[in-house]
């Protein structure tokens, strides 16, 4: 978990990166602020457009007429599905209160 450096409190990784794919982080304590507004909002979205490619995934995925390029393409939807539903899972775990 990654900590701010003036009081220690835990950053949280937001659900896009940077240009070249590196982690984001917000050091705020207050969850309603605008960016963390706008970071549920891209996780909810995230997760709907994930839960949409899985639906679409499986009957491809089942049918043997189904083309090599098709199931490329769905494989890397999925793949990319995943990924973001991990960094959200992560994102959220670490916000969890510590016992």
């Amino acid at each position: 978990m990654i900590r701010d450096g003036r009081d220690g409190t835990p950053l949280r990784l937001l659900p896009w990166t940077t240009p070249t794919g590196a982690p984001c982080y917000l050091s705020t304590d207050d969850p309603r602020s605008r960016l963390s507004r706008l970071a549920d909002e891209l996780e909810a979205d995230l997760l709907d457009s994930a839960e949409f490619v899985l639906s679409e995934a499986r009957p491809l995925l089942t049918d043997e007429a189904t083309g090599a390029r098709e199931l490329r393409f769905t494989g890397v939807q999925l793949a990319a599905a995943l990924a973001d539903a991990l960094r959200i899972a992560a994102s959220r775990g670490a916000r969890l209160p510590e016992s």
